[in-house]
């Protein structure tokens, strides 16, 4: 039974991916992943914190992502493995690419807990913001005028959305 969740966690996720290239490519807006999601989910972001709830989830993927798409980012995918209901994932965070062609890049990990039907309801990305500050500075961006800056003080709890803990065993 495990190794069919975990089967069904990882097919799931590779239609996430997928509609997260899309995305990235400017052919869906970014609420559509909210739609991966349980009613009650929790995602926590590095810089925005935990969001919990899908229609939460809906307007934190276009408030946090504006003025990001179109302009090189992506987050394309390096590895990803499941057990039972839980799946970690190693992606890269592209910011855009140098003179070169070489992508100015962090690299990031994601845990996702996933409760059946299609649905995901936890999520925890994970980067290294020091690396990105820096890697920001370094390629000299500076926020679009739709950008939106994350909140100052983010919820920071991480656990999982209380009707979802015994997927943590």
């Amino acid at each position: 039974m495990t190794d069919l969740i975990a089967t069904e966690a990882l097919q799931t996720y590779a239609r996430f991916v997928a509609t997260r290239d899309e995305i990235d490519e400017g052919a869906q807006p970014w609420s559509v992943l909210a739609d991966f999601f349980t009613e009650d989910a929790a995602y926590i972001d590095p810089a925005w914190g935990r969001i919990d709830g899908r229609e939460a989830l809906r307007n934190f993927f276009e408030t946090s992502m504006a003025g990001l798409t179109g302009h090189g980012w992506s987050t394309p995918e390096n590895w990803t493995m499941a057990q039972g209901s839980r799946l970690v994932s190693q992606w890269d965070q592209v910011l855009g690419h140098r003179e070169d062609g070489s992508p100015w890049q962090v690299p990031g990990l994601s845990i996702l807990y996933y409760a059946g039907e299609g649905l995901f309801c936890y999520s925890h990305d994970m980067l290294n913001m020091t690396h990105i500050g820096r890697t920001m500075r370094d390629m000299g961006w500076k926020p679009p005028e739709a950008f939106n800056m994350p909140p100052r003080n983010p919820n920071r709890d991480v656990s999982l959305p209380a009707a979802w803990t015994h997927l943590a065993t």
